[in-house]
C-alpha cells in the first residue's frame, strides 16, 4: 500500500518561480554580490546594541556633544527656584518692592540672554 498524496493547492509555476530566485540568490552569495541571511543578522545584532546604547543619554559623551552647564535644564531649574524662594522671603521683609527689583533683574538677565545670542550667530 503506497499513499500517493498529493497538495490541494498546487501551483507549478509559483514553485518553478521560488526555485529559480533561491538558486539565483546562492550565486549571488557565491560571487560575493549579496549577504547571506545569515551574516544579515549577524550584522543587525551588532549594529542594534551599539546604537542603542546612548539613545537615552542627554548630551553625554557618547553622543559626542558637550552640554553647557547654563543652558542644561537642572540650571535653569534652580535659578527659578532661586527666584521664587527669594521673591517670596523679600516680600514677607520688605513688601512688593523686592517684587519689582526681581522683575528688574530678570527681564534685564533676560535682554543680556537674548543680546549676546544674537551677538553669536552675527560672528558666524
Amino acid at each position: 500500500m503506497s499513499f500517493d498524496i498529493k497538495p490541494r493547492y498546487y501551483d507549478p509555476i509559483r514553485e518553478e518561480i521560488e526555485q529559480r530566485t533561491e538558486r539565483i540568490k546562492r550565486e549571488l552569495q557565491a560571487e560575493g554580490k549579496i549577504q547571506s541571511e545569515e551574516e544579515i543578522t549577524d550584522s543587525f545584532r551588532q549594529n542594534y546594541g551599539s546604537s542603542i546604547r546612548g539613545a537615552f543619554a542627554q548630551g553625554g559623551a557618547i553622543k559626542g556633544r558637550t552640554s553647557s552647564v547654563l543652558t542644561s535644564a537642572g540650571m535653569l531649574r534652580m535659578i527659578i527656584l532661586i527666584l521664587l524662594i527669594g521673591s517670596m522671603i523679600g516680600y514677607i521683609y520688605y513688601g512688593a518692592l523686592v517684587l519689582y527689583g526681581i522683575l528688574y533683574v530678570a527681564g534685564g538677565g533676560v535682554l543680556l540672554a537674548l543680546f549676546l545670542k544674537l551677538k553669536g550667530r552675527s560672528r558666524r
